[in-house]
């Protein structure tokens, strides 16, 4: 007699950020793909911002179900309805916003109790410490989403363990980053923001984040051996653990429409932005995008667009958040109208896997957030890299020093949003435009996976 297999429940809790849903979104397509009863978690609005893609899923008759959690942004001390970090302020409330997370602890575990089949796995973000105690108490494994590759955490790691940051006084002075492959240097004030604690209460959920992922069974990352493979190899070494890297995960969006829809609705008719790449040669846009928590200052985004006009490339510029400067110069200087037939400005959110994917793209100038630099990567592109903030600043040095698939634009010092204006600009629009032709000009052999 044939015992029935038993379908895995694995439960997905995604941190409420863009760089950290959008991954995770895509993995549960790919495991219920598999045959797995996948359950995610999260807010209302945040399950609004998915629901187009994940409906088209379930249609197509994947098990996956979405559970609302009540956000408790008023309790944390946060504006009312905050429940995504790219609604914050600034990133003065990150603290506030993880106490607020913290706070869905009875919620989920009162979900996890209802749940039907009982859920078998956990996969929770890194920024969800305390998921690894709910894991023990329902007796099932928790696995850490990372929302970086192995390159950047060992990276993160080393430079934890070997105290370099203790025992460097200068901001500014590079040194090289211990225990790697390649020769890899940054400079303090790079790191700073993700490897020292602003506060004591921060200092208190990093060294929770770490004591968790310890504890926890493993970690996944949306990377691929291939493409660092000494690197995945060395992470294992360092964490002792199991890791699996199943990207890009992306590459799970196959219908144009899902595409479109990936990570949010566009702010631009998706027809109208293909055919205006359709109407350019091969290889000759350059798609600006700088992440959904970038921000940079108003003289920085005047330098920025003085720059893409001088280059006399096309380009498709991804604009989400503007000062009410920077919106009086663009009337002010006319500068849609100037570059009507040269760029494309977008407004919002912007179909970024469905324009890579374009024949016309090629380049990709990026904030060097993960997801977007694996999609530019995956998509075959070379990259200018502009850094801000978080792991950023070694994504590039990956990038640039050890895939040789992207060139520096010049930012030196970390922009954290809420604070752009303190520093003004960093790269000139003389800058912007040599780096732009050393990059489009020589056309950099970059292969599509």
């Amino acid at each position: 007699m044939t015992v029935p297999t038993v379908q895995p429940h694995f439960v997905l809790f995604p941190f409420m950020a863009q760089g950290h849903m959008i991954p995770m979104m895509d993995i549960a397509r790919l495991l219920a793909q598999r045959g797995v009863i996948i359950t995610i978690l999260t807010t209302h609005l945040n399950a609004n911002r998915f629901k187009k893609v994940l409906d088209r899923a379930i249609e197509r008759g994947l098990k996956i179900q979405v559970v609302h959690l009540y956000f408790p942004s008023l309790e944390a001390g946060l504006p009312e309805g905050c429940e995504n970090c790219d609604m914050l302020p600034s990133m003065e409330f990150g603290v506030k916003f993880l106490d607020a997370t913290r706070r869905l602890q009875p919620q989920v575990e009162e979900m996890l109790q209802e749940m039907k089949p009982s859920p078998n796995c956990l996969i929770s973000d890194m920024c969800f410490p305390w998921t690894t105690n709910v894991a023990h108490k329902f007796n099932m494994p928790r696995i850490v989403f990372h929302g970086m590759c192995c390159f950047s955490l060992l990276c993160l790691h080393n430079l934890r363990n070997w105290e370099v940051l203790e025992k460097i006084e200068s901001d500014t002075e590079y040194f090289q980053v211990p225990g790697l492959f390649d020769k890899i240097e940054l400079n303090k004030a790079q790191l700073v923001n993700i490897l020292r604690a602003t506060d004591e209460n921060m200092k208190e959920i990093m060294d929770q984040m770490k004591k968790a992922e310890d504890e926890a069974y493993g970690i996944v990352v949306n990377s691929f051996e291939d493409l660092e493979k000494e690197y995945v190899e060395g992470l294992m070494n360092a964490k002792k653990k199991k890791i699996w890297t199943i990207g890009p995960v992306s590459l799970c969006n196959k219908e144009k429409q899902d595409k479109a829809e990936r990570g949010n609705k566009a702010s631009i008719d998706e027809h109208h932005c293909l055919n205006w790449l359709d109407s350019w040669e091969q290889n000759a846009v350059l798609f600006v995008c700088l992440g959904s928590l970038s921000r940079l200052s108003t003289s920085q985004m005047v330098e920025l667009g003085l720059g893409l006009e001088s280059s006399k490339r096309p380009f498709i510029w991804v604009v989400r958040h503007m000062s009410d400067e920077f919106k009086n110069w663009l009337v002010e200087e006319d500068f849609e109208e100037r570059v009507k037939g040269q760029g494309l400005l977008i407004r919002g959110w912007a179909p970024q896997v469905l324009i890579l994917s374009h024949p016309s793209i090629g380049a990709f100038l990026t904030h060097c957030g993960w997801n977007s630099s694996l999609e530019g990567i995956t998509a075959g592109v070379a990259m200018i890299t502009w850094p801000m903030f978080a792991e950023q600043f070694c994504n590039e040095r990956l990038i640039v020093n050890v895939l040789a698939t992207g060139v520096k634009a010049g930012m030196e010092n970390p922009v954290m949003f809420g604070e752009e204006e303190k520093l003004g600009t960093q790269v000139s629009k003389d800058d912007i435009k040599k780096v732009i032709e050393e990059v489009m000009g020589e056309e950099m052999e970059v292969h599509a996976i």
